[in-house]
């Protein structure tokens, strides 16, 4: 049980830290594959390539716990 917690709070360091400095270099939200709509007072945000990242970094980071 401890040895799980440790690693999900040094998962959750790595993916803050990524979070926080990654933004510079990716700039998290504006990707090409990020889809933006707007109509008059509505508008729609789908961030698919930046959830597909964050996925990927997520299953990298994991895998090195497993």
């Amino acid at each position: 049980m401890g040895r799980t917690l440790i690693s999900l709070g040094i998962m959750l360091v790595i993916v803050g830290v990524i979070i926080q400095f990654g933004g510079k270099f990716l700039d998290f939200g504006n990707l090409p594959g990020d889809f933006k709509w707007s109509n008059g007072n509505s508008s729609f945000y789908f961030p698919l390539a930046s959830c597909i990242i964050i996925s990927i970094i997520l299953n990298i980071i994991m895998s090195f716990f497993r």
